[in-house]
């Protein structure tokens, strides 16, 4: 948008080049001057700030799922959150994660290439301990799994991939499953050094125990889906109608729906001394009048006014008046 000088600014503007505070020539070289900014190859920016933004809303789904499911089979405190979602080159998240970890290599259909989720050791072992009957406590030093060891671990982690495939629906329908879990970072090469990744990073807790889990995503692998993962996109697959048949059938569920209703005579304040001293015959004084009509509310909300009655022996109360919608009852009395 251009934007409009008033006519004071045109008249200061005028005074100072006349004045010489301000050179013409000079305002010209400005405007046909190009702006440069420095690009880094290495550091190839592929993913745009509406990409992380969808990446992070994918992935806080993700680590609520996670807590749920980590929660259940461990049957401990667990929480996990989602702490940064960033670009960088795949060759930079070799070298900040530790020599010894735990790295789950895996593929998801229809998606082509490979993609990571590392564990922090302490996480991972704490994970190890509950489920083999410890008390979730990591080991003060970190040595190679053995074949059992392995073995829960990717069982472990394979269910774990539910959770993503669940978080992943609203873009995709995934089928992620695990290829290998390694444990040396340098005999892992899903891409290129300079591959630009999306890096998720997940702060875990498990009982006393923290540690990190992070989720490497290639841009190679999901970039036939990258424009899925504009906000556009997001509101168009938000407002997809529903079939005639689910509505119908959510339509019958909900006048079948019971709702709790009372009809409330008056209401009164007495000390715990008047009610202890209650007997059979007392009388308590209500706040309504007999010819008052009583408020009938359906659950907590004020929704009609009647009058009492009896109809074939039985107690029933008449609908007078329908209260209209935003009438509150009054509660200054």
């Amino acid at each position: 948008m251009v934007d409009v000088l008033s006519q004071n600014e045109i008249d200061a503007l005028l005074a100072a080049l006349s004045s010489g505070e301000m050179d013409a020539e000079e305002l010209k070289k400005e405007e046909t001057t190009k702006k440069i900014r420095a690009y880094d190859f290495k550091r190839a920016v592929r993913f745009s700030k509406d990409h992380l933004r969808s990446l992070t809303r994918i992935h806080e789904n993700f680590a609520r799922y996670l807590t749920t499911y980590f929660s259940a089979q461990l049957r401990t405190f667990v929480q996990i959150n989602v702490v940064q979602v960033e670009q960088l080159p795949y060759d930079e998240f070799i070298r900040s994660i530790p020599k010894m970890t735990i790295l789950n290599i895996f593929e998801a259909d229809p998606l082509e290439g490979r993609m990571v989720l590392e564990v922090h050791p302490n996480v991972a072992y704490a994970m190890l301990d509950r489920m083999l009957g410890g008390q979730g406590v990591a080991p003060t030093k970190i040595s190679s799994l053995t074949e059992i060891e392995t073995i829960v671990m990717e069982r472990i982690f394979n269910r774990a991939f539910e959770s993503l495939q669940e978080a992943w629906k609203t873009v995709v329908d995934i089928s992620p499953r695990l290829e290998a879990l390694e444990t040396n970072p340098q005999f892992m090469q899903i891409v290129s050094p300079n591959e630009t990744i999306a890096l998720i990073s997940l702060s875990t807790k498990i009982g006393d125990t923290t540690g990190m889990i992070n989720l490497c995503i290639p841009h190679v692998v999901i970039e036939p889906i990258m424009s899925r993962l504009s906000v556009h996109h997001w509101f168009v697959s938000q407002k997809k109608s529903r079939a005639p048949e689910e509505v119908d059938m959510l339509s019958n569920r909900v006048s079948k729906a019971k709702l709790p209703i009372v009809a409330e005579l008056g209401a009164s304040s007495i000390s715990i001394q008047e009610f202890l001293s209650l007997s059979v015959g007392d009388v308590i004084s209500l706040d309504k009048r007999v010819e008052e009509g009583l408020q009938i509310k359906v659950g907590e909300k004020l929704k009609f006014i009647g009058s009492p009655g009896t109809i074939r022996d039985r107690v029933a109360i008449q609908v007078d008046e329908i209260v209209s919608e935003g009438v509150e009852e009054d509660h200054d009395e």
